[in-house]
């Protein structure tokens, strides 16, 4: 008897202290709350004393404490004392990877997008693809992190990969052949240029990192020594990074005293502004962003800054929306809560961030293109594929590539480039487009179902 009550008590103990900490102002409504948490401890009891099989009550409480966090959204995370000190470490020494950026979405490990030069790009990953098993073990239920790591290994190891993809037209994810993939080490600070044709200079990030903007700097002087009138910069597949990288790449071709981004939650202190404080030194000439599903984070919070200032018009398809702030907290016993306190919003007050859970916000989040240019997975994949050989070493000059595929979100920036067709028919045409998509979508919900006969229905 006197074992139940230290359990309750423990069980107790565990949960206000939980509340307490999650929600400060939980105390206000304390009457209201009390009753749920009753109904918590009495649930947590009940299975411990009764449930078929011996559980354990550090576990359950973990379990419910999971829940709690898990409830809010796709990127708060509760983690126990191993999780947050292998976070806190980072002990990830020369170990190898596949190239991919993950996040949970849906209750799935989804993949944000593949780096082009990467195994998992040279295999034919796509953005949005669901990692289902990692070597024959199912992570459906499994925390991120867990799942990062067990597809990290030694640089040349090997890893299995079972994924499914979405159809487009049934909208059901199906599953793919497995991937076999060779870990290795990825370095994803690396820029590409060359010049087009009609003094256009090109200029294609893959990643914002420690060393970006260096790299964009250098690039920009050579295709301004090169003739560079107008430009197009490409952020296809490129999943972001550090903020002070978007922050500081959005400077150089915006005017002084321009927003970049702000970030609002809600208190008073989460609110943060991200100005540029001088001209730019590319703040002359048209300019082009290209951006598609695997465009987050970092790329989205540079489209958006450019597109609302009016100095770039964007191409491609909407962004994958990925930019909230989360704020790392230590608790009790070792362990952490990543909680988020913020979300990124566009100078003109878009918010970045898409919510994957409520479909009611669908038409939220993410960046949309000036001029849209739907390009099936596949098609776009091969416009990368010459980055895809190519063994980037610091320092080294990039080799020659050839580009023979067709690309149409890039030539559709560069006919609105050269003039050979205006901006406004571009924005016109496309909106017109995305009309007849909407309209004929809904037509298609609203006909009538053709019914099965009874004798040819089978059960599925």
């Amino acid at each position: 008897m006197k074992e139940k009550k230290l359990n309750r008590f423990a069980v107790l103990a565990a949960t206000i202290f939980f509340v307490g900490t999650l929600f400060p102002y939980a105390y206000g409504a304390v009457d209201r709350g009390l009753k749920k948490l009753r109904t918590l401890v009495e649930v947590l009891e009940f299975v411990k004393e009764n449930y078929v099989e011996t559980t354990d009550s550090d576990q359950l409480v973990e379990g419910a404490i999971r829940g709690v966090v898990g409830e809010l959204d796709d990127f708060s995370q509760y983690l126990n004392e191993k999780e947050y000190k292998n976070l806190k470490n980072d002990t990830r020494g020369d170990f190898g990877g596949l190239g991919i950026r993950l996040q949970k979405i849906d209750g799935f490990i989804t993949v944000v997008t593949p780096m082009p030069g990467t195994p998992a790009f040279r295999a034919g990953v796509m953005p949005q693809d669901r990692i289902l098993e990692v070597d024959g073990k199912d992570i459906t239920d499994m925390e991120l992190e867990e799942a990062v790591e067990l597809m990290r290994g030694p640089e040349g190891s090997k890893v299995t990969v079972v994924m499914s993809r979405k159809n487009e037209k049934t909208g059901t994810y199906e599953p793919l052949p497995a991937f076999h993939f060779k870990r290795q080490k990825i370095v994803p600070e690396v820029v590409y240029h060359r010049m087009l044709n009609d003094h256009i200079g090109y200029l294609y990030m893959v990643d914002f990192s420690g060393h970006s903007l260096e790299e964009v700097k250098k690039a920009l002087a050579d295709l301004r020594q090169k003739g560079m009138q107008s430009m197009v910069l490409d952020l296809r597949f490129n999943p972001g990074g550090l903020l002070t990288g978007a922050v500081d790449i959005s400077k150089l071709f915006l005017p002084q005293d321009k927003m970049i981004v702000y970030t609002q939650g809600r208190k008073p202190e989460y609110y943060q502004e991200f100005k540029t404080t001088l001209d730019g030194p590319y703040v002359e000439g048209k300019m082009a962003v290209l951006v598609n599903q695997g465009s987050a984070s970092a790329s989205e919070i540079v489209s958006g800054a450019l597109q609302d200032n009016k100095r770039a018009f964007v191409v491609g398809q909407r962004t994958f929306g990925k930019a909230s702030v989360q704020q790392l907290v230590p608790l009790s016993g070792g362990a952490g809560l990543r909680l988020t306190i913020a979300r990124y919003y566009t100078p003109s007050g878009r918010l970045i961030q898409r919510d994957y859970r409520d479909k009611s916000k669908a038409d939220e989040g993410g960046i949309f293109p000036d001029v849209e240019v739907i390009v099936p997975s596949n098609e776009e994949y091969k416009c990368f594929k010459p980055y895809t050989d190519i063994v980037y070493v610091p320092g080294q000059k990039t080799p020659e590539l050839e580009f023979k595929e067709k690309d149409p979100a890039l030539e559709k920036a560069v006919e609105i480039l050269t003039g050979k067709i205006s901006l406004e028919d571009a924005v016109a045409a496309s909106q017109k487009a995305a009309q007849e998509r909407k309209d004929k979508k809904q037509a298609e919900k609203q006909a009538p179902a053709v019914k099965t006969p009874a004798s040819s229905k089978t059960d599925k």
